[in-house]
């Protein structure tokens, strides 16, 4: 398969090399990421100015890799209009540095890129791994890895359609500690955020955001199962109709 590789850590981080090096064993893999960390943008793109691209040396990867000046769904949307000529048959985004669950999706640029490829119909899948922290051992992604390439297969296997992403996240366990995988919905997220105020250069007031994550714990959900010790999958699709009360609204009218 030819793999298109992103990620909302930046080019250089530790997780999209680990998921290139296990992926480009058996696969055809471009790197497109951008150039720095991205984190929390969602699906933001760059209008008001051009990106950047540069080729990239990636030592100890035998991949093409280009970085973007801007947002993971620029470096999709790059990638798919003027980096690759051939098809892609799939686009993996991660390994993100912590968990994309719940609500969190809303949020992610990891997952956005991943979104951002079933627009332009390629199926997607996007990899979050459990960060503690304070770890010393927070960035060893092989564990991952392998769970990443093990996913691909079973979407290749099973036509995962064109219009679907795939969101895994894996707890942040040894090997043999790991329980299984489970497809699941996704969860809610609740976040007790604090504004840290300070005084900036130039006097003006500055608010930097704190939270503590508090999980909800439905039944049968990724946040759930994940605690739990599994790898979960959950199916994610762009179109957000909440078809649930689409004809109590049009009734409203």
């Amino acid at each position: 398969m030819r793999l298109l590789l992103t990620n909302d850590d930046g080019i250089n981080a530790k997780g999209i090399y680990a998921l290139a090096k296990e992926l480009e064993k058996e696969h055809e893999v471009i790197i497109v990421a951008p150039d720095k960390e991205r984190s929390a943008c969602g699906h933001s793109i760059t209008l008001t100015r051009p990106l950047i691209v540069k080729d990239t040396n990636l030592i100890g990867l035998k991949s093409k890799a280009f970085s973007v000046d801007g947002t993971p769904a620029d470096c999709v949307k790059i990638a798919i209009n003027k980096l690759i000529d051939n098809k892609i048959d799939m686009v993996v985004s991660g390994i993100n540095k912590g968990l994309n669950l719940g609500t969190d999706v809303l949020y992610s640029g990891t997952v956005s890129a991943a979104i951002e490829a079933t627009i332009y119909k390629i199926p997607a899948i996007a990899i979050s791994m459990e960060i503690q922290q304070n770890a010393k051992s927070d960035e060893t992604y092989e564990i991952a890895a392998k769970y990443a390439r093990e996913i691909l297969l079973k979407a290749k296997e099973n036509n995962l359609a064109n219009d679907i992403v795939l969101n895994v996240n894996i707890p942040m366990l040894k090997e043999d500690e790991i329980k299984g995988i489970k497809v699941c919905k996704i969860g809610s997220r609740l976040y007790s955020n604090t504004y840290i105020e300070s005084n900036g250069e130039n006097n003006e007031t500055q608010y930097k955001i704190k939270g503590v994550v508090e999980d909800i714990h439905e039944e049968d959900s990724d946040t759930i199962y994940l605690k739990d010790g599994y790898v979960t999958v959950t199916p994610l699709h762009y179109d957000l109709t909440n078809f649930k009360i689409l004809k109590d609204v049009c009734e409203w009218f």
